[in-house]
């Protein structure tokens, strides 16, 4: 399936003996798919119809926002 790739990727840099910029250690950060989904969940959460939204089927329905997003941006690129 595809995630969309890294959300936030990061990397930690450090200088080596040198002086040289080197890069220590790199992070991923949560996939875009999964970001697309929290935002989704968060709408949800707010929504005026809160009490209407519960549990598995609400994450369902988050990821299944999620990637229809994931699908509209690749038709895009």
């Amino acid at each position: 399936m595809k995630d969309g790739g890294a959300a936030f990727p990061n990397q930690w840099y450090d200088n080596d003996s040198t002086g040289a910029q080197v890069v220590r250690e790199s992070f991923p950060g949560m996939s875009l798919r999964d970001w697309f989904a929290g935002q989704a969940l968060q709408g949800f959460c707010a929504s005026e119809q809160n009490g209407t939204w519960i549990g598995d089927a609400t994450a369902r329905d988050a990821y299944s926002y999620a990637d229809a997003m994931l699908t509209e941006r690749d038709k895009e690129e």
